[in-house]
């Protein structure tokens, strides 16, 4: 079947013009005279056997069949503009989705990706965050970086380190801690996953019941970590991903205990066939994972 002629000229005369509501406009827009883009519009109405606009004394008015027609083409053109641009220096840049866990995508990914943008100048990574509740297929992840125990549905998942929780808090707070036992007369902070703390206080030998546990419930450690910063408690966080905030005496861990509550992993879908850009990246991340292979690479 011959597929018939695709009036480009005119279909992008029509959406500027119903974005602008106003061929005069649109003619600016497209660097063409505002008589090129009434013919052109004409042109698509008459192929259409429709009016995509009423011509009003001042402007235009899209139709029922003008507003069905412009979110196809819209969308149409944006995906031709994205791939246009993907093109570099005789190069297709592949892009790349990934989705993490917003305190592993600031304490440890973007740190690093300078790194892989380096060995892989073709490849558009795109990221996203989340609150380790995330959709891959509905997302359109490639890969999605989560915190937990590895087991998620539909889902193969490779274990990249275990991030340990430890008491983290202001210094004022900290000088107020001279064992475990002080805490329970401090604000705790809290995770969704609530026997973290619980978890915390079992290491140390500290039987502390659930019902004690009061107060804000954070869905990010992000979050949780500001308004630690604040002085508004003490935070449960893994203290790898709060270097910088440590190492600048903003924040203080007054023990050393720590409490394992699961790893971070790398996780695809099993029905998704890897692309070049998916070994590129999960190979650099298990190198950058793996303190010795990276100090070689």
């Amino acid at each position: 079947m011959v597929r018939p002629y695709l009036p480009l000229n005119a279909l992008r005369a029509f959406e500027a013009s119903a974005r602008h509501l106003s061929f005069t406009r649109a003619a600016i827009e497209l660097c063409v005279t505002q008589a090129a883009i009434s013919h052109q519009v004409k042109a698509l109405e008459s192929r259409l056997n429709v009016v995509l606009f009423k011509r009003l004394p001042r402007g235009l008015m899209i139709t029922a069949e003008g507003e069905a027609l412009l979110p196809v083409l819209r969308d149409s053109f944006d995906r031709m503009a994205d791939m246009l641009e993907r093109f570099e220096g005789g190069h297709i840049r592949d892009v790349l989705m990934i989705g993490a866990v917003g305190t592993f995508a600031v304490g440890w990914l973007l740190p690093r990706l300078p790194d892989f943008q380096e060995k892989y100048p073709f490849i558009d990574l795109r990221l996203s965050t989340n609150n380790n509740r995330v959709d891959m297929a509905a997302e359109g992840l490639d890969f999605a970086i989560r915190f937990g125990n590895g087991a998620w549905h539909s889902t193969e998942a490779i274990r990249l380190f275990e991030a340990p929780l430890s008491v983290l808090c202001i210094p004022s707070i900290a000088d107020q801690l001279r064992e475990p036992a002080d805490l329970m007369s401090q604000t705790l902070l809290r995770s969704y996953r609530r026997d973290e703390w619980i978890n915390w206080f079992a290491e140390a030998g500290i039987a502390y019941p659930a019902s004690l546990l009061k107060g804000v419930v954070f869905d990010s450690t992000l979050a949780m970590m500001e308004a630690a910063l604040q002085g508004a408690g003490v935070a449960l966080a893994p203290p790898m991903m709060f270097a910088r905030l440590l190492s600048s005496g903003a924040v203080t861990q007054p023990f050393e205990l720590s409490t394992s509550m699961g790893s971070y992993w790398l996780t695809r879908l099993k029905s998704a066939t890897p692309t070049p850009a998916m070994l590129a990246f999960e190979d650099w991340i298990l190198c950058q994972a793996d303190p010795l292979k990276a100090a070689i690479a």
